[in-house]
């Protein structure tokens, strides 16, 4: 499984501000600069970092692949590779956080077993619902177990903020 596959990356993008969106038509996520109709989340970039994009689901992983584990949509990452963000993208009114959880942490492992994440300084993972944009309290001890197990921090919030 290899989560750098050019074949699942977008062309970089050092826009100051982008969004993240899935059509939920059954293609794949991807990185959208124009249309902020689309945007489930927005990238924030204000130092103009080159990140590229990378599609996880229907991509590095097809749906009839370890069909029994959940994936997120996609990943961030910075061309310096400081930055890896996994990004589950939601457009659901409740019951979502669980689902996307279950599917940041399950994309994690898929990446550990496959990849060395400790090269890289900041590790997050972003459940991001179109329909509650604005950051929502994860559970403290959910947080600390998630950190600790994946050295890996956890955000609930539709903006993603590079510095």
């Amino acid at each position: 499984m290899n989560f750098f596959d050019p074949v699942c990356q977008e062309p970089a993008i050092n826009e100051s501000e982008f969004g993240l969106c899935d059509d939920q038509n059954g293609t794949r996520a991807y990185a959208n600069i124009n249309d902020r109709t689309k945007w489930i989340a927005t990238v924030q970039n204000d130092n103009n970092k080159s990140l590229t994009f990378t599609a996880i689901d229907k991509c590095v992983l097809n749906d009839d692949e370890e069909s029994d584990r959940g994936r997120c949509d996609g990943m961030l990452i910075s061309y310096s590779n400081e930055h890896i963000f996994f990004v589950e993208l939601k457009v659901q009114a409740k019951n979502w956080i669980q689902s996307a959880i279950n599917q940041l942490e399950s994309t994690v492992r898929f990446f550990i077993e496959n990849h060395d994440i400790s090269v890289y300084r900041y590790k997050k993972a972003f459940a991001c619902n179109k329909k509650h944009p604005h950051f929502q309290e994860i559970d403290n001890e959910l947080n600390l177990r998630f950190f600790r197990t994946y050295r890996v921090r956890i955000d609930l919030q539709a903006r993603i903020i590079f510095v």
